[in-house]
């Protein structure tokens, strides 16, 4: 199981090793099968409606796990702006408190805000752990620095600094759950298996395979891209496309000049 994480979680890794399988299965089908082949030689009309059918459903599925990935892609995005959004909004909202804890918060929140980009960029476990602790001890400082002055001095109007203190923190906790959502295992096991089978019969329908064995890599060629493609998509740190921390960057540079 952890061997097929690695695999499916790793774009570039993913394509060579999809193309070799199912051309290797395009190869075995055109290639074996003799008694096979002779049947369906006799009965064509009967092997064409299975193949047509195994290849519409490698279509599906292909079109749905690429719809799974592209929706996780897009939750990222959406909780990074939302991210973005709460910690603004949170930088404003502590003009409520009294003056020396309303700087400390500001100063605080330009130093998570940093920490949260850089979360964006990482892509190792070890900078990733040292960004997630830093993240913890700022959340608790954050959380600290806000409801002391709160609780020495309760009202609605210190509630907002509060309640949006707690919109910061958790809309971590929502980027950080997205990130971890990718496409399961088990999906993708169901796709690659649906590939093999269709490229199989696909080299079983080929009626010269000798002379045909360019047209016979086309379906390896073009799937393992597919593959690629939808791997890449929801890869959040491993491949080319990845969720750019725009709002938050802006954000940034807007906090660090309101500090001048």
């Amino acid at each position: 199981m952890a061997l097929l994480t690695l695999i499916f979680h790793e774009p570039l890794l993913l394509f060579p090793v999809s193309f070799f399988l199912l051309a290797l299965s395009a190869w075995i089908g055109a290639r074996g099968f003799a008694r096979l082949r002779a049947r369906v030689a006799e009965s064509g009309e009967d092997f064409r409606v299975i193949q047509g059918a195994t290849l519409t459903l490698l279509g599906l599925l292909i079109g749905f796990t690429f719809s799974m990935a592209l929706d996780r892609y897009d939750q990222r995005k959406n909780y990074e702006e939302e991210e973005a959004n709460a910690i603004g909004t949170e930088y404003v909202r502590v003009d409520v408190l009294p003056a020396a804890d309303a700087a400390r918060v500001r100063a605080l929140l330009r130093d998570y805000v940093e920490q949260r980009v850089q979360f964006y960029a990482a892509a190792d476990s070890e900078a990733l752990a040292k960004i997630g602790a830093e993240t913890s001890r700022l959340q608790m400082e954050l959380w600290s620095a806000v409801q002391k002055p709160a609780a020495a001095s309760p009202n609605p109007v210190m509630a907002l600094a509060v309640a949006g203190m707690n919109a910061v923190l958790n809309s971590q906790g929502y980027t950080q759950a997205a990130w971890r959502n990718r496409i399961p295992v088990a999906a993708w096991v169901l796709l690659f298996l649906c590939a093999v089978c269709s490229n199989l019969l696909v080299g079983i329908g080929m009626k010269r395979p000798k002379e045909s064995s360019i047209l016979l890599m086309i379906l390896p060629l073009v799937v393992s891209v597919a593959l690629m493609l939808i791997a890449d998509i929801d890869s959040p740190r491993r491949g080319v496309i990845k969720v750019v921390p725009q709002n938050l960057l802006t954000l940034a540079a807007s906090l660090r000049g309101s500090d001048r």
